[in-house]
């Protein structure tokens, strides 16, 4: 089986695999509402991802009801759902995708011998018969069917390819060879895909996709390695989130091929300007922010302090730049908006921005800049940005902050008065603390009573000046659970509730879905 190249184009196509509401969201600390899931792979669809893997429909009813409203939603790209190699797994995922335009089984079983040994404690000749049966099972519900070898990379190429053999004669349309554990080297994965594609005499059936990860720092190189071994998929996230040190990154990925396109001759049909907007979305959803650092979308991309760089940049800026601002969505244009901005112009530059909101997410943006730009002297993109997205995050919050008053100094104890609306009811409580910070976050205790943990308490500015958006991080943990919320406001301690509330809410969110699901079984 072979990907078809756009016409008129001489380039490979490689498909773009997005896992980032399935592996993504397995990055402790980074769990999505349904909302923001839903918004999250709306922007993918547009963005041209070609296949969206939802999530682990199994896992819980949080996770199969957001992949089913996925399908139904979705207008063009695959949704896939993942499942292992049980029948119960494979049928729940069938029916969380069946209502997609284009429905994939993603079915996995573990194929090296450690994992067999102390994980699958199976034999080579009962996980064949395994693949056989599930891969079977899979490709009775939908057309399209996609296996993994988990830990391919630490398996003897011999029994790999009986195990791809296999998968491809059952049914499965598309063969994953991950680097699971992030252990290869760009060499031997490439050596791997040749190898197996070489061996296996259905092969040319099946489309072949990497899946790496990053505990070595090389999972984009050994992505792209893959390609170059025979692969035509690509499993990425945004911004690389992912279990421990993450996955390859969708926009690294995609602007290398895009970049260098005399050494890697494919192509994507991924819309780059609409990589950065889709890196805040993925930052702002999870509460993982992106390092300034970061490949492609991170605030220093584009940014120069070397005078030697800046010189050769206001001379001609190819010597220090291998793409445009613009070619992933960065704006040149920043500070523009103020108090005196209306509504044609904020929408304007929300539209820059790459928002499409409602009229009431609109209303309430609006309705925040206005206050923000009251307060703060000058309002940048990355201003608008942290309120929208945070006003986005909050929208179906269960705790509200109504208002927060504090006394503080020198002199303690220090004070917190706070006032939120719980499920519409608005209450009221005082409290002391060891500074201002541990006060407001007294006063929330004794409003919402929990045995949470405070696990990351973070404060950094959104842009420069005193004036600045303190942006505030908090993770809370509970019952083995750990979830991280960001929130973003001139008053750093009102940030600080904000943050610390929007953690409790997808404690307390999840805390009810697992409850639901205990419930049903």
């Amino acid at each position: 089986m072979t990907v078809s190249s756009a016409a008129g184009s001489s380039k490979d196509r490689v498909l773009i695999f997005d896992t980032t509401l399935r592996d993504g969201e397995q990055c402790p600390g980074a769990t999505m509402t349904l909302e923001e899931k839903l918004e999250v792979a709306e922007l993918l669809d547009t963005m041209g991802v070609d296949i969206i893997e939802a999530g682990f429909p199994i896992a819980s009813n949080g996770d199969f009801e957001a992949v089913s409203l996925i399908a139904k939603q979705v207008k063009r790209a695959t949704i896939a759902g993942l499942a292992r190699a049980i029948s119960a797994d494979i049928a729940r995922a069938g029916e969380a995708v069946r209502h997609a335009v284009r429905p994939r089984i993603h079915t996995f079983v573990s194929t090296s011998p450690i994992h067999l040994a102390h994980q699958m404690r199976k034999t080579e000749d009962e996980v064949l018969e395994i693949i056989t049966r599930t891969v079977g099972q899979a490709r009775n519900l939908v057309e399209d069917v996609e296996w993994s070898a988990m830990d391919a990379t630490r398996t003897p190429i011999e029994y790999l390819c009986r195990c791809v053999d296999a998968a491809i004669k059952a049914g499965a349309t598309t063969i994953n060879l991950p680097d699971t554990v992030g252990y290869a080297t760009p060499d031997e994965y490439r050596a791997m895909f040749r190898a197996v594609r070489e061996r296996v005499p259905n092969a040319d059936k099946a489309i072949f996709s990497a899946h790496c990860h990053n505990d070595l720092g090389l999972a984009v190189a050994n992505s792209l390695a893959a390609l170059e071994g025979g692969a035509r998929q690509i499993e990425c996230t945004l911004n690389g989130i992912g279990e421990r040190a993450g996955n390859a990154a969708l926009e690294e990925v995609v602007m290398a091929i895009k970049t260098r396109g005399d050494v890697l001759p494919y192509e994507t049909g991924i819309e780059t300007t609409m990589l950065t907007r889709a890196s805040k979305l993925a930052s702002a959803a999870t509460s993982f922010p992106v390092q300034y650092n970061k490949a492609i979308v991170g605030r220093n991309a584009f940014a120069h302090e070397s005078g030697i760089h800046q010189d050769g940049m206001l001379k001609n800026a190819q010597t220090y730049e291998i793409m445009t601002p613009e070619s992933v969505g960065v704006s040149k244009t920043n500070l523009v908006m103020g108090k005196h901005s209306g509504r044609a112009a904020f929408r304007n530059k929300l539209d820059e921005l790459g928002y499409k909101l409602s009229d009431n997410q609109f209303q309430d943006a609006f309705e925040r800049f206005k206050d923000l730009a009251d307060r703060k002297k000058h309002v940048y993109d990355e201003d608008i940005e942290a309120l929208v997205d945070q006003n986005i995050a909050m929208a179906h919050d269960r705790i509200k902050l109504v208002s927060l008053s504090i006394v503080a100094g020198t002199r303690g104890p220090q004070r917190a008065t706070m006032k939120l609306q719980v499920d519409g009811k608005v209450i009221t409580e005082e409290q002391e603390g060891n500074g201002p910070v541990d006060a407001t976050f007294n006063a929330i205790k004794a409003l919402v009573p929990h045995e949470a943990v405070l696990e990351l308490y973070q404060v950094h500015a959104v842009t420069e000046g005193t004036d600045a958006q303190a942006e505030v991080s908090v993770r809370l943990s509970a019952d083995d659970r750990s979830v991280t919320s960001r929130a973003a406001d001139p008053d750093t301690l009102v940030a600080s509730a904000q943050a610390y509330l929007g953690a409790l809410n997808k404690l307390m969110s999840r805390g009810a879905r697992l409850h639901a699901q205990h419930a049903a079984e």
